[in-house]
């Protein structure tokens, strides 16, 4: 187990305010790494998508970096200019 892992750990069992917006905070931060790894998977830039979407590459990071409140159609059209379709699932 890795020293972050380890300290996750550790927090969460000590801090309950920590453990309670860590998953929720996890989730805002996936949906980021899951569209950079789309981008990339599709092997563009962030300047690439950008002018796809008629962006700046700015706009791109700060989507990838902090998506925790990106509307569906912006999901939508990112997924379009990656070639691929949006799945929106309740589990």
């Amino acid at each position: 187990m890795s020293d972050l892992k380890k300290y996750i750990t550790k927090r969460k069992k000590r801090d309950k305010d920590f453990a309670a917006g860590y998953y929720e905070g996890y989730e805002e931060f996936k949906v980021g790494v899951m569209l950079r790894q789309a981008r990339e998977a599709a092997g563009l830039t962030q300047d690439e998508l950008a002018r796809r979407l008629k962006t700046k590459n700015t706009a791109i990071s700060r989507i990838e970096n902090h998506a925790e409140d990106i509307k569906l159609s912006t999901l939508e059209r990112v997924a379009s200019a990656l070639g691929k379709h949006l799945e929106v699932k309740i589990a």
